[in-house]
């Protein structure tokens, strides 16, 4: 039988500063364990923060976080919880996710202007379970998916993923 995680809280810059949303799927053992998202060490996540961003890699892990929400980013995960045997987003047991509370962090956040979802595994559970209740608010939002940044996508090497990244950083402009 699978385990039930749940997930982190968010981070997020103070109300109405955030206008990048990155929202992972659910964290995995190495990131529960430790309590701080994208912990797992081969997990490319920080150093893109890092080349994106400016995000100093060296830092600790509250620094860094208070560094990105600084930038006007925010962390979270589309799932609350989830039934899942250990870290990989394949073993997550369809039917016991439970998404996270989104359209209450855009309330919070009305500048929010784009959405990058860390995977195919996020950008489904997004699409399955988010974008229905954000109704009108999505149009004005830019909906990106993005390549993972977990070492399970090894294939996707750092620069790659860096420039698909990059996109972040584009105009931002409604539609998703």
């Amino acid at each position: 039988m699978a385990s039930p995680v749940t997930s982190l809280p968010p981070r997020e810059p103070p109300a109405g500063h955030a206008r990048i949303l990155i929202l992972g799927s659910m964290p995995g053992v190495a990131s529960l364990t430790a309590q701080q998202y994208y912990a797992h060490p081969r997990n490319r996540f920080w150093p893109l923060m890092q080349a994106l961003f400016g995000v100093p890699l060296a830092d600790d892990y509250d620094t860094r976080v208070t560094a990105l929400n600084h930038a006007g980013v925010a962390l979270w995960d589309v799932l609350h919880s989830c039934e899942r045997p250990g870290s990989l987003d394949s073993r997550i047991v369809r039917g016991t996710e439970v998404p996270n509370d989104i359209a209450r962090l855009l309330v919070r956040h009305p500048a929010l202007e784009v959405i990058a979802l860390n995977g195919g595994t996020a950008r489904d559970a997004f699409r399955r379970s988010v974008a229905p209740a954000l109704g009108t608010r999505l149009d004005a939002l830019r909906v990106l998916a993005m390549p993972s940044t977990s070492p399970a996508n090894a294939a996707v090497g750092l620069a790659a993923l860096q420039s698909r990244w990059a996109g972040l950083l584009g105009p931002c402009v409604g539609g998703g």
